[in-house]
């Protein structure tokens, strides 16, 4: 049977899953108060649909004291192999994938700014990393 490859691409059916994939396979891990400003969506849903994908082994989770992030899983066979290439290169230009991408980059440029947490707190990737 083709179970897991159906649960797999049903999970992907869903235009925010899709969008959070491609984000996620073009800038790795990524906390999940960036991937809702970056979906213009509350943290809340995106964490809903985060959840449904980490079930069906899409992504993996990382918890940071109260934050989570997350990455795509690695692949379990070619399908998933494809799809994370697709992901990452067929979707690249995609305009709603663009437009992910560049709200991210602003929300980044702008959180150092305010001591390396964002509005709701969440510590941007340089601040983590700063000495």
């Amino acid at each position: 049977m083709m179970d897991t490859e159906v649960a797999l691409l049903k999970a992907l059916a869903e235009p925010t899953r899709l969008r959070l994939a491609a984000l996620l396979a073009g800038n790795g891990e990524t906390c999940v108060c960036e991937l809702a400003e970056a979906l213009g969506a509350p943290a809340f849903r995106v964490s809903r649909h985060l959840a449904i994908m980490k079930d069906r082994g899409l992504v993996e989770a990382r918890r940071q004291g109260t934050w989570m992030h997350y990455r795509l899983a690695s692949p379990r066979g070619k399908l998933e192999e494809c799809l994370q290439e697709c992901f990452r290169d067929c979707l690249a230009e995609h305009p709603s994938v663009v437009a992910d991408r560049e709200r991210l980059r602003a929300h980044r440029e702008l959180t150092p700014a305010a001591g390396g947490r964002d509005s709701a707190g969440c510590v941007s990737p340089a601040a983590e990393n700063a000495p």
